[in-house]
């Protein structure tokens, strides 16, 4: 990739200045950049090599700046790279500033073209990666908000996967404790009790709890509904949450989004996980009793305040079940554990981390990812929660509305750390201002063009002449192409699939704006033809590319 041939051509030039200064060995290495300038006007690329290495060159360039002083010695040997470079200037106090051949950048598109559906791909990596997301209790169905993580995660565990990562996705089925017991008690209410009997406060409101009572009570006789309540309502609470989970999986399902494992949490109890990862805390010293309670010494590893683990009346909190899985998550091999959650966990940070290095382990080996929330709007009218469905919008409610790919570019449209309207009309317009449209639009356009053009070029097997391709917006395109494989770096190492979503639109307005202005077919002029429908063709194949790791697809025409 172009921007790492410079920065080798870079550091071999420093190289080069620091042997003939006889300072070879007794300079330190640092970081410097090699990056586009935020004004086109200054070339296609910068560095600060010059500045960065100021310092170690004081007092050597008489009446000149270091940087500058150093800059230009840089330049001077850079400058020998005529078929990469057209020119090779200083800017301001010492940048050094690049213009690259038209010759280059036509061979870069080359190289697109023959990589195809791997531009940007990199090779295996030694690193297991586990993404948990949605996670949602088995308590009521998928939310709105449970749409963000579920994108969000399944988007980054693909754009990981292509960066050569290990990766797999998980879900977390919080089966036990006791929300479990009260979405038990919340069915039995509504099996023993009129369908508009106000449920009590602790119970779990909504429709969906009626049609579970309704569904349990046609599977079961009068005999069953006679056991003791406390059997009666752990039974129930089994049955309820089995129910509640496969329809959680039928609305992922629908969203195009699938899992390598689903966890119970209820195992960890079952297999004694819970039970040592505790007594492997007291082991090392990292627990109190206070109160008739077990507390965590969460504060000796930087967090707010000490952790329960076990209630004065001898329950196991969510906490003692949190220490159990995490630990089970580096037992598997996990080099990194991703946990993606909703905002209200806010304070799961600092305990999580506490606890892995507690357990003794990196607390870089987890990172917490807490994606903010949606407000779901209906143009400028906000869709207002129903009671009807305990005060929640389900996930389905968006799915009836609108198609799986437009939901998943609005979840993804901005940083999971910002808040999020999500539009129902404008995710269902046809037209340039649906953004996941926009971009939809340039492959199906880009298809029918190459459809168009087959006939005309059929017969003529030569290759496209790229060096017809002589404007300005012909070479922008080239060169928004080539920051693909860059743009997909900084979004798995960042954990921001969002940067995807806004390289699909900046590309696809300057698409647009191409063929809007030029004519893409002259049939006196194959040459021309060939060469821009291929560059065209490119254009759809990375955009496609960034579509499909997003879980988006590639269409090929437009209803």
């Amino acid at each position: 990739m172009l921007k790492d041939r410079i920065k080798d051509l870079v550091s071999a030039a420093l190289e080069n200045v620091l042997v003939k200064k006889d300072l070879k060995g007794k300079v330190k290495e640092k970081v410097f950049v090699v990056e586009k300038p935020a004004n086109a006007s200054f070339g296609h690329f910068s560095t600060n090599v010059a500045m960065v290495y100021s310092k170690d060159f004081k007092d050597l360039y008489k009446g000149k700046s270091s940087a500058y002083g150093l800059a230009s010695e840089l330049i001077e040997d850079l400058k020998a790279n005529k078929d990469l470079f057209d020119s090779v200037e200083i800017a301001g106090p010492g940048f050094i500033n690049f213009r690259v051949t038209n010759s280059e950048w036509y061979k870069i598109l080359a190289l697109i073209r023959q990589a195809d559906q791997n531009w940007g791909k990199e090779g295996p990596k030694d690193k297991k990666i586990q993404v948990e997301f949605v996670s949602s209790n088995p308590t009521g169905p998928l939310h709105v908000g449970h749409g963000r993580g579920a994108a969000w995660g399944d988007a980054t565990s693909n754009i990981l996967s292509f960066l050569g990562y290990s990766v797999q996705r998980e879900y977390y089925i919080n089966d036990a404790g006791n929300q479990i017991n009260s979405l038990g008690a919340s069915v039995l209410f509504r099996l023993k009790n009129a369908p508009d009997t106000p449920m009590p406060d602790g119970l779990y409101k909504g429709s969906y709890i009626l049609e579970i009572a309704n569904t349990l009570s046609q599977k079961h006789t009068e005999d069953y509904f006679k056991l003791p309540a406390s059997e009666l309502i752990a039974d129930l609470s089994r049955e309820a949450a089995n129910i509640i989970l496969e329809d959680m999986k039928n609305d992922l399902d629908n969203f195009g989004v699938t899992f390598d494992n689903w966890f119970s949490e209820r195992s960890l109890y079952e297999n004694g996980e819970v039970e040592r990862s505790i007594n492997t805390l007291k082991e090392k010293g990292y627990t109190y009793e206070k109160d008739g309670a077990l507390f965590f010494r969460s504060t000796d590893f930087g967090d707010d305040k000490d952790r329960v683990l076990i209630k004065s009346d001898g329950d196991t909190t969510y906490f003692a079940s949190d220490v159990a899985y995490h630990a089970n998550k580096f037992q598997r091999g996990f080099d990194l554990a991703i946990d993606v959650l909703g905002a209200d966990h806010g304070g799961y940070q600092g305990r999580i981390a506490a606890v892995v290095e507690a357990l003794g382990y990196s607390r870089d080996r987890v990172k917490i990812v807490l994606y903010q929330l949606v407000k779901l709007m209906r143009g400028k009218e906000i869709v207002k929660m129903s009671t009807r469905a305990g005060e929640f919008i389900p996930l389905k409610v968006v799915l009836d509305e609108v198609t799986p790919d437009a939901a998943r570019f609005m979840y993804l449209s901005q940083s999971h750390d910002s808040a999020l309207d999500f539009d129902l009309e404008l995710a269902k317009a046809k037209n340039n201002d649906n953004p996941v449209f926009y971009v939809q639009y340039l492959c199906a356009r880009i298809f029918q063009l190459c459809k168009k053009a087959q006939p005309i070029l059929q017969g003529d097997s030569s290759q496209p002449d790229f060096s017809l391709l002589s404007e300005d917006v012909e070479l922008s395109l080239i060169q928004q192409l080539e920051t693909f494989p860059y743009m997909l770096r900084s979004s798995g190492t960042n954990l921001a699939p969002h940067l995807v979503t806004v390289w699909l639109m900046e590309t696809s307005k300057l698409f647009h704006h191409y063929y809007g202005e030029h004519r893409m077919i002259l049939e006196k002029d194959l040459a021309l033809t060939r060469a821009r429908v291929a560059l065209a063709a490119t254009v759809r194949q990375v955009v496609g590319l960034g579509l499909t790791l997003l879980g988006i697809s590639v269409p090929e025409h437009m209803e």
